[in-house]
């Protein structure tokens, strides 16, 4: 399907006009201690404007420096990060925005997402748990300290439940998504109601790499299996954050406009079983413990 991208910098455009590139740099499981630092550097320096983190992932401090490292303009790039379970409610939200900030280095950033929805099984007061933490979503908004809000590994009850109690309607809903597992029934949700999803772990596992009915539907094209699942993301309107610690993966991966899927092989792709999930469902979630 043809796209209307022809480079890593050009945007989807979020519900308020702000412009989000349309393949970002993912750092979940970036080692600290000089690696995620230097691998964003090379993110930036390989073309990557859109980098994504998280507090949990424990180097917004080396995703800032990274991104000073490389030398680019601030207002050039789209910074992502996301709040922790443990801080939900208004006020802690708050606080933790700020930290975040600090972190990063940045007076604001340009995407701040809920890293997971609260559920049953964590209260049974889960949906005003949730309306509580986006009220402070939406005064950071407010405020200038993020220029887009959304949400991450939301499901259809949970986010149709948020959009009901919000002022603010979220602008994004990130989630896994890769061959093998593609939540369509989510990622339509998302799109009907205007969002841009996001798909975390687009390259799925080393179950997706290895696979060979991608291998083989990849050899047609003359591009690698990581190639191919960052190309099918963008044909199905979700925007992909492949993440390599290897400066010519990272430049591989984003070149993935020379190529366009055919419906035979889209087909093929949407029809396949359960692989390289990696098992993190907010339904099923404790606390305070999701990745």
């Amino acid at each position: 399907m043809k796209i209307p991208f022809s480079s890593i910098e050009d945007c989807f455009t979020l519900p308020n006009g702000v412009r989000i590139p349309c393949v970002g740099y993912g750092t979940w499981q970036t080692p600290v201690g000089g690696t995620a630092r230097r691998c964003v550097a090379a993110a930036v320096n390989a073309g990557y404007v859109h980098i994504d983190t998280a507090f949990i992932y424990g180097n917004e401090q080396e995703v800032g420096q990274g991104v000073r490292d490389a030398g680019r303009n601030r207002g050039e790039l789209f910074i992502t990060s996301k709040h922790w379970v443990t801080e939900r409610g208004y006020e802690k939200t708050i606080a933790a925005a700020e930290l975040s900030l600090k972190n990063l280095g940045m007076d604001y950033m340009d995407l701040y997402l809920i890293h997971w929805p609260c559920v049953a099984k964590v209260s049974e007061n889960w949906a005003e748990i949730n309306a509580d933490t986006w009220r402070a979503f939406e005064r950071l908004y407010a405020d200038g300290k993020v220029r887009a809000i959304g949400v991450s590994n939301f499901d259809v009850a949970s986010l149709e439940r948020l959009i009901a109690d919000s002022s603010v309607k979220p602008m994004v809903n990130q989630l896994e998504f890769h061959p093998g597992w593609t939540q369509p029934e989510n990622i339509d949700f998302t799109h009907a109601q205007g969002l841009v999803a996001q798909a975390w772990s687009p390259l799925g596992s080393g179950a997706v790499l290895k696979d060979k009915r991608l291998e083989e539907i990849a050899a047609k094209y003359g591009v690698s299996v990581a190639r191919l699942c960052v190309r099918y993301a963008l044909e199905k309107g979700v925007l992909p954050l492949p993440k390599s610690t290897d400066p010519d993966r990272m430049r591989s991966n984003a070149d993935v406009f020379g190529f366009e899927l055919s419906e035979e092989d889209t087909a093929a792709i949407d029809a396949m079983p359960v692989l390289g999930y990696s098992g993190f469902a907010p339904q099923d979630a404790p606390a305070d413990a999701i990745a």
